[in-house]
């Protein structure tokens, strides 16, 4: 069974983050909030975690996993960003929004798009989020958590402890998170591309 975790919005109880901290050291896979939707979560070098998220989610070598970083610095050691590219991430984080770009060495094949060898990051805006990042000191390997056949993410803690109860190790509650998916922007290229929009303004990419 998934175990239930709850936290303060507001002011993170450090007991209950280093209980989350400790069980995704373990190996566990985590639901948790962010400033947009609900998300799937373990360690980068989770092998199995990885394979769980793709079961779950029923992904395949095309999808772009997202690192959930904690600042712009850890941002920097796993992706490659040209000066063009700096002032537009720079200005657009923290927030909802999931930018593709080619990935460095720190980042395991296994996480990188079959052809493309890039991999999302994003810094999410949200109290609880960089309370588990800044204990855990290292990013979320991380995808949203919308299931097969649903149009819309979870977004409810107690839905999916209902739902993936014996597919993960616990649910992360700190009430209502964002409903509303990120804008992923593609910016491996020469010019940046919008892949999805959602939360966050696009007008910078356009």
């Amino acid at each position: 069974m998934a175990r239930f975790i709850d936290v303060h919005p507001i002011n993170p109880q450090p007991r209950a983050i280093n209980q989350i901290v400790t069980l995704i050291r373990g190996g566990g896979l985590i639901a948790y909030p962010t400033d947009s939707c609900y998300a799937l979560g373990c360690q980068i070098g989770n092998r199995e975690g990885l394979d769980r998220i793709k079961a779950i989610r029923k992904l395949d070598d095309r999808h772009h996993f997202t690192l959930v970083c904690s600042d712009f610095a850890q941002l920097g050691q796993f992706v490659q960003i040209s000066n063009a590219v700096f002032r537009s991430v720079k200005a657009s984080t923290p927030g909802p929004y999931t930018f593709i770009l080619p990935a460095t060495r720190e980042v395991p094949k296994r996480l990188l798009h079959a052809k493309k060898k890039t991999v999302g990051v994003r810094i999410p805006e949200h109290v609880v989020t960089q309370a588990i990042l800044a204990e855990l000191g290292e990013p979320l390997l991380s995808t949203t958590l919308t299931l097969p056949g649903d149009d819309e993410p979870l977004t409810q803690a107690w839905e999916i402890q209902d739902r993936l109860d014996h597919q993960i190790d616990a649910v992360v509650d700190a009430g209502e998170c964002g409903t509303e998916l990120t804008t992923v922007v593609d910016l491996s290229g020469d010019e940046p591309e919008i892949l999805r929009h959602g939360a966050g303004d696009t007008s910078r990419f356009e």
